[in-house]
């Protein structure tokens, strides 16, 4: 977490679920778990780095983009 103009920012590097465990909806848990934590610290912009994942991440508001998805929210 880091303050920047428009408030706290979190960025998130990294997602994964061991291959064991992939597609039970851990990741997705994980990461609801996580954004809603940021949210309550006053977490207001969120980088996330994917190299994949889309169906995953465009559900939680993370916008398709194969470089960066980010996304704000705002109180």
């Amino acid at each position: 977490i880091r303050d920047s103009p428009q408030g706290l920012a979190a960025r998130i590097h990294a997602v994964a679920t061991d291959p064991a465990h992939q597609r039970r909806g851990h990741a997705r848990a994980g990461l609801t778990a996580l954004l809603a934590d940021l949210e309550q610290e006053g977490v207001t912009l969120y980088e996330l780095y994917a190299s994949g994942g889309v169906p995953l991440y465009e559900p939680l508001g993370f916008p398709s983009d194969p470089a960066l998805m980010r996304m704000t929210r705002f109180p």
